[in-house]
């Protein structure tokens, strides 16, 4: 049973979200968090921050994260393959349409309204993850510095992670931060 609700939850994220992995963070929130109790919101961003420093698809990623965490291998695999089932559906439907309808004007225009629909639930995403992260001074201090370096540099995202990482445990340790 719990099986058939860990693909289903996830069957629901997979078809509900627009716009890949950050615009996926408030139903994550809804299903799993709210709906379920699998995950607090903690464990959540902390799925998804690793999952998003892992290769793959961050949906994907976290999926397997929250289905391991609720039934073992099998439930990460069940809750990987909910989420991607509906995708692999409706983009195999897409590609089969697409062509015949991709230059008339209000397919133009919805996936131009799609595109700011997301950019907003992106954002809205950012405004949620500041506010679990951002906690103290010293992780303003390390959101800051990660933040205009990864404007002015090109470093991988995954360099970020550790560094920070590092510097959360050093300041942990240092009694800068709070444990």
């Amino acid at each position: 049973m719990i099986l058939l609700k860990l693909f289903a939850a996830f069957a629901r994220v997979g078809v509900l979200t627009f716009g890949g992995g950050y615009a996926m963070i408030p139903m994550l929130e809804r299903e799993i968090v709210d709906r379920h109790g699998w995950a607090t919101n903690e464990e959540l961003m902390d799925y998804y921050a690793v999952g998003q420093c892992t290769p793959g698809v961050i949906a994907v990623n976290t999926a397997t994260f929250i289905g391991y965490k609720v039934a073992g291998n099998l439930g990460g695999v069940v809750a990987t393959l909910g989420v991607i089932f509906p995708s692999f559906v409706i983009i195999s439907v897409i590609a089969g349409i697409i062509r015949n309808f991709a230059d008339i004007p209000a397919v133009k225009s919805a996936f131009a309204g799609i595109r700011v629909c997301v950019c907003v639930l992106i954002f809205n995403s950012v405004i949620k993850l500041w506010k679990g992260a951002v906690k103290d001074k010293a992780a303003l201090v390390l959101c800051l510095l990660v933040f205009v370096l990864s404007v002015f540099f090109n470093i991988s995202p995954i360099v970020f992670v550790i560094f920070c990482a590092a510097a959360g445990i050093l300041l942990t340790r240092l009694g800068v931060r709070g444990k």
